[in-house]
């Protein structure tokens, strides 16, 4: 049996005629009765019954019909959900995201993917850090990645693609009564002796070994007055006057209250990156990257 036997079946049985069917079916009605009579010889069952003004459902083909369909419709689903997964419009996608990312690209970005892509099924986990992605690329409990570009050393291996999407200025978060919320510009030289609250170093995150690389650069030396896992907490201390904090600018969009943001001149600024593993050239995967390129360009207008 194969499954031209159940469509012609089908047909025959929803069309309760022979010339009719075969028309619907785009054959000649003899060869389809002879496919009918083969069906039921292999069944050693009787389908249908025949007169010569119309075609009746045996009991047994009534039964029979019913699965016939359950099993068409079966194959046809099949059918739809591998041509889709092949084109990039079915599957699973999960996306970690940085902290700042996460407060203002991740919601324009979700809602798009969830609108172009509704047949995929996301899972978003935000205010990340860039190590820790890597590491999930990595190990496969991630799939895309929003994330800053990791030091050499920090870097988890040569296992991922990473795709550029923007460069961000940085800002100063200042909390409101500080003497610099009033400044039109900071520089890096200006936070001599500032107590700094940042995100936890030791080799977990891009943006500590980043703004470590900036003091150093101009000659002078950090005092880390706080240490925080989250964005969301960097800002709350900077809001309670526990130091400042330099962040990219879309961290901006966390408005506290109590926080200024100032920009930090004399700095090249922070890359926002795609990251990927290596080598996976999945469908699905191009679509997202695509509609994540554009989402960052539109965010940054």
């Amino acid at each position: 049996m194969e499954l031209r036997h159940l469509r012609y079946f089908v047909a025959v049985a929803e069309e309760r005629h022979f010339g009719r069917a075969a028309e619907r079916l785009h054959m000649a009605q003899p060869p389809l009765s002879q496919q009918i009579r083969q069906l039921e010889a292999e069944l050693g069952l009787t389908l249908l019954s025949r007169t010569t003004r119309r075609v009746d459902l045996t009991p047994a083909g009534a039964a029979y019909l019913d699965r016939a369909r359950e099993i068409l419709g079966a194959v046809d689903a099949a059918a739809h959900e591998a041509a889709s997964i092949a084109s990039g419009r079915r599957g699973r996608l999960l996306i970690g995201c940085v902290g700042s990312a996460t407060y203002s690209l991740l919601p324009a970005l979700a809602r798009t993917l969830r609108a172009e892509l509704p047949e995929v099924e996301f899972g978003f986990r935000g205010e990340m850090l860039s190590p820790d992605q890597a590491a999930a690329l990595t190990d496969g409990t991630l799939d895309l990645g929003l994330l800053r570009p990791l030091p050499p050393n920090l870097s988890t291996g040569p296992g991922l693609s990473i795709t550029h999407l923007r460069r961000e200025s940085l800002l100063v978060a200042i909390p409101k009564e500080h003497r610099f919320a009033g400044r039109r510009r900071v520089r890096i030289a200006d936070l001599d002796g500032e107590g700094l609250v940042i995100h936890a170093g030791s080799g977990r995150s891009a943006m500590n070994a980043m703004i470590q690389d900036l003091f150093d650069d101009a000659g002078i030396r950090t005092h880390i007055a706080h240490e925080v896992a989250e964005t969301s907490t960097l800002v709350t201390f900077v809001a309670a006057g526990l130091g400042v904090a330099i962040v990219p600018e879309p961290t901006a969009a966390l408005a506290v209250p109590g926080v200024v943001y100032v920009p930090l001149t004399g700095t090249p600024g922070v890359e926002l990156v795609a990251a990927t593993r290596a080598g996976d050239e999945s469908p699905l995967l191009t679509r997202a990257l695509a509609i994540l390129a554009e989402s960052a360009r539109t965010d940054e207008k």
